[in-house]
């Protein structure tokens, strides 16, 4: 990096600081590590984690509409209503018009239940690798602290 291009606020040992210890940063690289698993996990079924996790959570807020879902995910409502487009794209969902015009349902398709159920086998196979290379203890503290700082969040 040019003398003039560094950053006049932070030492290389400042950055590397902050990235050791920046919660987002670390959480954002977890994230990636474990999609990627899931990911090659779930390749045989056709689906990626993120459309097995948004199928898993239609089928168990049936006829839900996107605003509410997109809440319970945690989620931008138009990051899920692109994601939930490419779904009934492929005929996994169906989205249809609630009774305020511009309120979206979304309901999961039978091709949708039969895309869950190809890869819940494969999901299951990760997760239990996850789990086991954790151990049960952790996993469950590591569970207990992530729902911690979700309601901390919520504030």
């Amino acid at each position: 990096m040019s003398d003039e291009n560094k950053c006049c606020l932070f030492s290389p040992e400042d950055c590397a600081r902050i990235s050791r210890a920046c919660v987002a940063f670390q959480l954002r690289r977890a994230a990636r590590k474990v999609t990627k698993a899931f990911d090659e996990a779930l390749r045989p079924s056709g689906l990626k984690i993120t459309q097995f996790s948004l199928l898993t959570a239609s089928f168990l807020q049936e006829n839900q509409n996107v605003g509410r879902l997109a809440e319970l995910l945690g989620m931008d409502r138009t990051t899920l209503s692109r994601n939930l487009k490419l779904l009934e794209n492929r005929g996994l969902v169906k989205l249809e018009e609630g009774e305020d015009r511009r309120e979206v349902r979304v309901s999961l398709t039978e091709e949708g239940l039969e895309a869950m159920e190809k890869a819940a086998p494969l999901w299951h196979q990760m997760q239990k690798q996850i789990v086991s290379g954790l151990g049960e203890f952790r996993w469950e503290a590591m569970m207990s602290e992530l729902r911690l700082l979700g309601k901390a969040l919520k504030k």
